[in-house]
């Protein structure tokens, strides 16, 4: 796993967010610039360190940086930045209703993922450059999977509107201008907006330069659900590897009701391995605590490269 850019998911409290963050210190203690962003609305990131996250990196540890993105934060940045592109694009009379429209605009379903997509697509093409990794602690699996297919879908969207625009502009070509094209800075806009959703798509495409990662634990429903995901994934031609089964009983674990509950999970350890075969499974075990502190973090993470290397 050493891809610069690393999509870690799953369903909800299956340890999405401290699995994130000890892969970003493995990365860290191995000498490796590495970034971590947490996309998922319930941040934990800034907990497991202890430190205030937010719009911007700071520094964790050496070698090691954090930033918390909050979707509503980055729809409300979103909206004030499409009124200012506007700005001396529309007659000053209609500035008001327009804005109104956006406001309307940005109360509806989808408004906040795609100004998170647009965060997010910022993140991959400033940052890769500055730093070895760059790894994302997302959202729940529905918001994952919306997140992930955002780049086809706006790619589509975009080519849409500059198709219009660039008919609307022939038009005026030749009716209005004598047959000198016209200056368009709304075509622009999207041309640009649509050449950085194309560059974020081929990065996330690459397999030599993206990783996509789910976290499980040996239990029906999430076996049942990284396999839905998996498959839509794959449909959008982003292809899972690695899969990361946390919370697997240590053969230590001792007493009656762990041991009827290792029965049942032994079953359930032998469905994920036949369902997920050409994924490499990485288990790592229950641990007798929670992991609140950096030093435990720490051991989590020993635990996550030595599982790592052995597969």
């Amino acid at each position: 796993m050493e891809e610069k850019i690393v999509f870690i998911g799953g369903k909800g409290g299956v340890g999405k967010s401290t699995t994130s963050a000890a892969l970003a210190l493995v990365r860290a203690d191995a000498g490796k610039k590495t970034l971590i962003v947490s996309t998922d609305p319930a941040h934990n990131l800034g907990d497991i360190f202890h430190k205030k996250l937010g719009h911007e990196k700071k520094q964790l540890t050496e070698n090691l940086w954090g930033m918390e993105v909050d979707s509503r934060e980055e729809s409300a940045r979103y909206i004030e930045g499409v009124k200012k592109n506007l700005e001396g694009l529309v007659k000053s009379k209609m500035v008001e209703e327009v804005h109104r429209q956006i406001d309307m605009a940005s109360a509806s379903p989808g408004a906040e993922e795609a100004a998170l997509f647009d965060r997010l697509t910022a993140i991959i093409l400033e940052e890769k450059d500055e730093f070895d990794h760059i790894i994302f602690d997302t959202a729940p699996t529905g918001h994952t999977l919306r997140l992930l297919t955002l780049p086809e879908l706006m790619t589509v969207w975009i080519d849409g509107m500059l198709e219009k625009r660039r008919k609307t502009n022939e038009n005026y070509t030749q009716l209005l201008n004598d047959g000198e094209p016209v200056e368009d800075p709304i075509y622009d806009v999207l041309q640009r907006r649509r050449e950085k959703f194309e560059a974020v798509r081929e990065i996330v495409l690459d397999e030599k330069q993206t990783n996509f990662v789910f976290v499980m634990i040996p239990e029906r429903l999430s076996i049942l659900e990284t396999q839905q995901a998996i498959e839509q994934l794959h449909q959008h031609h982003f292809h899972i590897r690695d899969i990361f089964v946390n919370k697997v009983l240590p053969e230590h674990a001792d007493g009656t009701f762990l041991e009827k509950r290792r029965e049942v999970e032994k079953e359930h350890l032998k469905q994920l391995r036949e369902t997920f075969r050409k994924q490499r499974l990485v288990e790592i075990p229950l641990f007798e605590e929670d992991v609140a502190t950096l030093d435990q973090l720490k051991t989590f993470s020993e635990h996550l490269r030595l599982s790592m290397t052995n597969k």
